[in-house]
């Protein structure tokens, strides 16, 4: 056998084993939360949108809940202002929400752009319209941080309405509180409520790292595989910290919730979403209700 016959072999055992996942999946709803570098870097960016707009034309529902911090910070960095975090939170004055706000939108835009000239109809929302976000106002360990909010309630129905109509939704996580203030939510935190709400079948976070390590100083103690009772150990024996708490209680959450399960990945690594979804060994970190496994096809 030649070698340009091996690689075509090649191939097609990729796409053979990302089969059962495929036939799993159909129809089924996954949020991604899109964040950290892959959304500065343009050919990451690119490589993303690529991996959902796949997820779509292969039967999943794919829903994008993007965040903004660094573009912000920048932007904020570039109008003469100084960032202000108290707890590892930003905290958003009026200014700075207005700001926000604009940065949010006009990342929103360019990724339904991006979609659209792959030949998926996308549709940007703000968590403002039609009411999809309400929130109540956040506290940093009691600290006052300005227009952060906390999501109270998703209308799931205009997200349902959405992918009934073949939609691929695009979410920017600002929201309203009871009186019609905007808020900015956590992306983090808005993705959770959206998959809680809309009882999705997988979750992905889009991050910085390669996933949760026992050891976040020693990188080959990732653990690829976390049932919701080794998360909450890890979490009580004080292996997890820092910005990834908040993220493992998210997923934790989640899970509990009934998302069927949660997907920790290195955004930085090119289609990070389709190693980790349609390949027998993954690449980040699955956290799991305690009753399920990771490995539909047997193996």
């Amino acid at each position: 056998m030649n070698k340009d016959m091996q690689q075509y072999l090649d191939k097609a055992e990729v796409l053979i084993e990302a089969l059962p996942y495929i036939q799993r999946f159909n129809r089924k709803i996954i949020v991604v939360k899109y964040g950290g570098s892959a959304m500065v870097d343009e050919e990451l960016k690119a490589r993303v949108i690529q991996d959902v707009t796949l997820l779509k034309l292969v039967g999943f529902k794919p829903i994008i809940v993007h965040g903004g911090g660094k573009e912000i910070s920048r932007w904020v960095g570039k109008v003469g202002m100084k960032p202000e975090f108290k707890n590892g939170l930003r905290v958003t004055d009026e200014e700075t929400m207005e700001l926000a706000e604009m940065v949010l939108g006009k990342v929103n835009k360019s990724l339904v752009q991006l979609v659209e000239s792959l030949g998926v109809r996308a549709i940007g929302i703000s968590g403002k319209d039609g009411r999809l976000l309400s929130v109540k106002k956040k506290y940093a360990n009691g600290e006052d941080i300005g227009f952060v909010g906390d999501v109270t309630n998703v209308n799931a129905d205009i997200l349902y309405d959405l992918l009934e109509k073949d939609f691929l939704p695009i979410i920017c996580p600002v929201g309203l509180d009871d009186d019609n203030n905007t808020y900015n939510i956590n992306a983090d935190d808005a993705a959770c409520a959206i998959a809680k709400a809309m009882k999705a079948e997988k979750l992905a976070f889009l991050t910085d790292i390669e996933g949760v390590y026992k050891d976040p100083q020693d990188s080959s103690t990732l653990i690829s595989e976390l049932t919701v009772s080794e998360a909450h150990k890890l979490v009580g024996d004080g292996y997890i910290g820092g910005g990834m708490l908040p993220k493992i209680n998210n997923c934790i959450e989640a899970i509990e919730s009934g998302v069927s399960r949660v997907h920790i990945l290195d955004g930085r690594i090119p289609h990070c979403l389709l190693l980790e979804i349609f390949t027998n060994k993954g690449i980040g970190t699955a956290i799991l209700n305690d009753s399920e496994r990771r490995y539909y096809d047997g193996e």
